[in-house]
């Protein structure tokens, strides 16, 4: 049965259905900016660019070139590498076989046209790409939240994402980025109606990054549930949405395994030889009792209570009951993260994406801004120089990669 003018979906159900009148017309163009996003994006960029600031500080105190910190460190080399030269190029250090067919083309395929049509170099057209992909995402995050709660939350939740203590990677010429630009506006597109348009934006996001895939499961999810909603009668543009959600992705995993010789296992073995894969956090588990009987570097620590702390936001988004699309994209984020053994300092990072867990304390810091003002300023002041001062030393002093 079809629901005429419905209120912003809070509960399990996935989509806010419009209705048959507007239906076409709903999902035939995107929509632009709503109301408040300039000010909740201006926020953001004067956070990252404080941030910025920060780094380079440091970094010229520590004899460095911030620029080159930001813009061509660890990761950074194999996509610069990849977009300039194609695949092909495989490191062997000990025990390992570093092979670039591990990271995923729309990344390098974007720095590539960047550098053929502006006069940016490597770097600078990475940090080009990241700082136009970051401001896509919190428009896309604005949105969501301005269509789930109101603008107030939609502002907080944007200036927490960008306040996080990795946050960091958000000016670096890094992936996280793009995937979120790609992930919240296809989110956004499911919570609406526009079933093509989310299809479209999950198979580009699934082209981003490994754990890309998270959308086009979110996007599945939501048209499974639809369908089952509506007993069967659902249109050509939920099924045209469902078959697209998962081709980027699966499309780059199928011609990696190709080129290795097996399609179906190819890139899995080629994550594999990199030391990363999935066990069901056993890894992960090694390592906290590690940390808790021996310690170790700032950057484990910190990634140890990142992860628990995502746990426990992820527990609390499950009990505010948050549309179906959310809860499963910001799970298998959560999953992938948390249960994947390998890189443990870079499960923050791997985190970043996963937005939506901020929803609780989006709507907590709101209430606390409208009823007490002063001291949401002071919490957003701590969070800032968290943020800027541990992004400082991710980047210019931490011995361990990002």
């Amino acid at each position: 049965m079809t629901r005429v003018n419905p209120a912003p979906v809070r509960a399990l159900a996935p989509v806010a259905l419009p209705c048959p009148a507007a239906e076409g017309r709903a999902r035939s163009r995107f929509p632009g900016p709503g109301a408040g996003t300039g000010a909740a994006v201006g926020l953001f960029l004067v956070a990252r660019v404080l941030g910025s600031v920060v780094v380079a500080l440091v970094a010229r105190a520590a004899d460095r070139d911030p620029v080159l910190l930001l813009g061509r460190s660890w990761d950074s080399l194999w996509y610069l590498r990849i977009a300039d030269h194609g695949y092909g190029h495989t490191l062997r250090p000990p025990g390992l076989v570093q092979s670039d067919l591990a990271f995923f083309p729309l990344y390098p395929g974007l720095l590539r046209a960047v550098t053929e049509l502006t006069p940016f170099s490597g770097p600078g057209a990475g940090l080009l790409v990241s700082w136009a992909a970051a401001g896509v995402a919190a428009c896309g995050i604005h949105a969501i939240g301005a269509h789930l709660h109101d603008r107030a939350v939609a502002t907080a939740l944007v200036l927490l994402w960008g306040l996080l203590p990795h946050s960091v990677v958000l000016s670096m010429a890094y992936t996280e980025p793009v995937l979120t630009a790609f992930a919240a506006w296809a989110l956004y597109a499911v919570l609406t109606g526009r079933w093509v348009w989310a299809g479209v934006l999950a198979a580009g996001a699934g082209l981003a990054r490994p754990n890309g895939f998270a959308v086009a499961a979110a996007v599945l999810a939501a048209a499974a549930y639809e369908f089952c909603g509506r007993r069967g009668k659902v249109t050509h543009r939920l099924w045209t949405g469902a078959a697209l959600a998962p081709l980027g992705w699966g499309a780059y995993v199928l011609w990696v395994g190709h080129r290795q010789g097996d399609p179906l296992g190819g890139y899995f073995e080629v994550q594999r030889l990199w030391g990363s894969r999935f066990d069901f956090g056993l890894d992960a588990l090694r390592f906290v009792r590690h940390l808790l009987l021996e310690g170790d570097l700032l950057v484990f620590p910190v990634s140890m209570a990142t992860v628990a702390a995502a746990l426990l936001l992820y527990g609390l988004l499950v009990a505010d009951r948050a549309p179906l699309p959310l809860l499963v994209y910001a799970g298998v984020l959560l999953l992938v993260a948390a249960g994947g053994a390998g890189f443990f300092e870079c499960k923050p990072r791997f985190l970043l994406p996963a937005f939506p867990l901020l929803l609780p304390l989006a709507r907590a810091l709101a209430r606390t801004a409208r009823a007490r003002p002063w001291h949401a300023t002071l919490v957003v002041g701590a969070l800032a120089g968290l943020s800027f001062a541990y992004g400082a030393y991710l980047v210019v002093l931490a011995p361990k990669p990002l």
